[in-house]
């Protein structure tokens, strides 16, 4: 079930990127299938563990801590992304998670944090996170309320709630941001790590999703911190945020991407095999035409995708648009055509058990996490009207 069709031949790809998408591919379909799938976090941790072991979370931290590049390739990472996400959704979340809760590590932490800190993250020894979002500081992170305050010279104190923050309950680190007060808005904000088990933070809350995750509401009370374990300068916090997010947000729509060629697969499979009308199911025109449909949907986000992500590993500094772009289209479409795989299931689509069901599921959040459709428009208007 390779469903990546002729994108590997693409021009956005190099040899290495063929080689590690195949091997994926291969481990994926003999792995996954296996792994416990009833209990939300023994079955994050085991995918973990699993991707860790066969070295494919080397993709989510740099060469020089165990990583497989210099530098995070994105389109690595989007591959993988798609890859995992067209088999197994949570699979995807425990990939995607290992590079988003430490890529502000990788591009701001001191040496010290970085060979500490990611070496076992691409072993997959250690879980990570990254809690950005609050109740009332989502789409609007200058709404940010949780503050990061000097507690004497060696020591920072961390106060306040993040909400829907993903590994939420397993991870061993969080990277934290918080109000550090050196200037008003998104200015005065800065990131830092923060160990599991630190004392003051607690597990206000676990939060229950319509596609199961680990996913939590942290509590910060009077939660003492090293002041080495700031990630990048004081106020900086914003910037590390959407550093990190330039890199990840293109893969997000790579996860879409994988959904919706997953979704298409089954399209034509169910089309192609459901009799009725002295036919099938797929003579029929309409069928046709929605097949169609999703077909052109499927290849625009992919060339969107790795026209991001290709243009990040070039060297952009920053890749806001094209990455907002990828996201936006990649997600919206895929939810069309999940949605149109499921009408095309009739009865089959909407019960438990069936992959269209559960992609339809998967597909939502989507739509919202590392930036809601809305805003990638407001961004991608921005950019252009400037």
């Amino acid at each position: 079930m390779a469903l990546l069709g002729d994108t590997l031949d693409w021009p956005f790809f190099e040899a290495h990127h063929r080689d590690f998408a195949e091997r994926l591919v291969a481990w994926a379909d003999a792995t996954l299938p296996s792994l416990p799938h009833d209990d939300v976090d023994q079955a994050c941790r085991a995918r973990v563990k699993a991707l860790g072991e066969a070295g494919f979370l080397r993709a989510a931290v740099p060469a020089q801590h165990g990583g497989l590049h210099a530098a995070l390739d994105v389109r690595t990472l989007c591959l993988a992304r798609e890859i995992l996400a067209a088999r197994d959704g949570l699979a995807d979340f425990a990939f995607a998670m290992q590079g988003l809760g430490t890529g502000a590590i990788s591009v701001a932490g001191s040496p010290d944090m970085k060979a500490r800190i990611l070496p076992a993250v691409a072993r997959g020894e250690r879980i990570a996170a990254f809690a950005l979002s609050e109740k009332e500081a989502g789409s609007d992170v200058a709404a940010m309320a949780t503050t990061a305050t000097p507690d004497g010279n060696s020591h920072v104190r961390i106060d306040g709630e993040k909400s829907w923050i993903s590994n939420g309950g397993i991870a061993d680190h969080y990277v934290v941001f918080a109000r550090s007060g050196e200037a008003p808005g998104a200015r005065g904000l800065s990131a830092y790590l923060v160990e599991a088990d630190t004392p003051g933070l607690s597990i206000a809350e676990r939060i229950d999703v319509i596609a199961p995750h680990p996913l939590a509401t942290l509590r910060f009370e009077g939660c003492l911190i090293p002041a080495a374990n700031r990630i990048g300068g004081a106020g900086d916090g914003f910037k590390v945020a959407m550093a990190t997010l330039d890199i990840f947000r293109s893969t997000v729509g790579a996860a879409a991407l994988g959904f919706a060629r997953r979704a298409l697969h089954e399209t034509v499979s169910h089309a192609k095999g459901r009799k009725l009308f002295g036919g099938t199911l797929g003579d029929l025109q309409l069928s046709q035409a929605a097949i169609a449909d999703s077909a052109a949907e499927v290849d625009a986000a992919a060339l969107l995708v790795y026209r991001a992500a290709w243009t990040k590993d070039r060297g952009a500094a920053r890749v806001t648009r094209e990455a907002a772009l990828a996201k936006l289209v990649a997600t919206e479409n895929a939810q069309k055509v999940i949605d149109r795989a499921v009408q095309i299931h009739g009865g089959l689509g909407v019960t438990r058990g069936v992959k269209v069901e559960e992609l339809y599921r998967e597909i939502r959040a989507l739509r919202i996490y590392e930036g809601a459709s809305e805003v990638q428009k407001v961004v991608i208007a921005r950019d252009l009207l400037k």
